[in-house]
């Protein structure tokens, strides 16, 4: 990741989706060295400088820009590196749309969404992505939680108009829910946790997820599935994960991308961490 260019974009305008997902739109100079793909679960590494890091002096360090560019300051100057979804690629206007959760001070890359301003500069790596519908699935299993909505949105959108599945996303409440748009096949259901997912009590969130029940307790269509879903670690690859490869035994083909999108109480650096030692220990079982 160190060697990676990082993209130069800068935010054109910020909208709030609802309490929690906030949605900054980003242009500029970027698009010169950023190539879209054509995944639906595209994703990007953001590269959030502190606060007293100013544009010249980013400017200032060896190019072309990568990470290793900052190992010239001081390590409280070194950006920290958090993974999004993006929500939207427009060519056209030369635009990137990342949707954020935002809870208040929490983390790194909610409060500077929160905060963000025309002109403010953002600094990108990637992208990359692995998903994207296929046509020759009978039906599509789309899960997960405010963190999975943006690759989520995407897919719905890429699916041709004949395309049937279930989709089910958990969110805090129903000011959290959103207007989707999805093939009239597609049935769409919101789960309530009735909380924020990072402080919501044990008894809603990890292996006692209400998004675990409703995955489930979904009918199973007829025909051949691919399974997406994405969200908190713990619920995502120690609950739905095995229940979709195990039980309803699909092929890892058509159920590839399942994994967490993030853990609670663990950092982006944590978790990565804790990433690998499952995939370790899946490999040694």
């Amino acid at each position: 990741m160190a060697g990676r260019p990082i993209h130069t974009f800068e935010v054109v305008r910020t909208e709030q989706l609802t309490p929690h997902l906030k949605r900054v739109v980003l242009g500029g100079g970027g698009f010169e060295t950023f190539t879209p793909n054509d995944f639906t679960d595209a994703y990007v590494k953001i590269a959030f400088v502190p606060d007293g890091l100013s544009v010249a002096d980013v400017a200032a360090l060896p190019t072309p820009l990568t990470l290793d560019s900052f190992n010239e300051l001081p390590v409280e100057q070194r950006p920290t590196v958090r993974t999004y979804t993006v929500r939207r690629v427009d060519a056209e206007r030369r635009e990137i749309a990342i949707d954020f959760v935002v809870h208040g001070d929490h983390g790194v890359a909610g409060p500077w969404a929160a905060s963000a301003t025309p002109g403010q500069p953002a600094y990108l790596m990637g992208p990359s992505g692995a998903y994207a519908p296929d046509p020759a699935a009978d039906w599509h299993l789309l899960a997960g939680d405010e963190a999975a909505v943006p690759a989520i949105s995407a897919a719905l959108e890429a699916m041709p108009d004949d395309a049937v599945g279930q989709v089910l996303i958990e969110v805090a409440g129903p000011d959290d829910e959103i207007a989707l748009t999805a093939p009239h096949g597609v049935d769409i259901r919101w789960i309530h946790r009735g909380g924020r997912a990072d402080l919501v009590a044990e008894e809603r969130a990890g292996d006692h997820a209400p998004l675990i029940q409703a995955v489930k307790e979904a009918a199973w269509m007829p025909g051949q599935v691919q399974v997406f879903i994405h969200g908190e670690a713990q619920t995502v690859m120690h609950n739905l994960r095995p229940y979709i490869r195990k039980e309803r035994g699909v092929d890892a083909k058509w159920a590839s991308s399942i994994s967490g999108y993030w853990r609670r109480g663990r950092t982006e650096e944590t978790f990565r961490q804790w990433k690998r030692e499952l995939a370790q220990a899946e490999v040694n079982s």
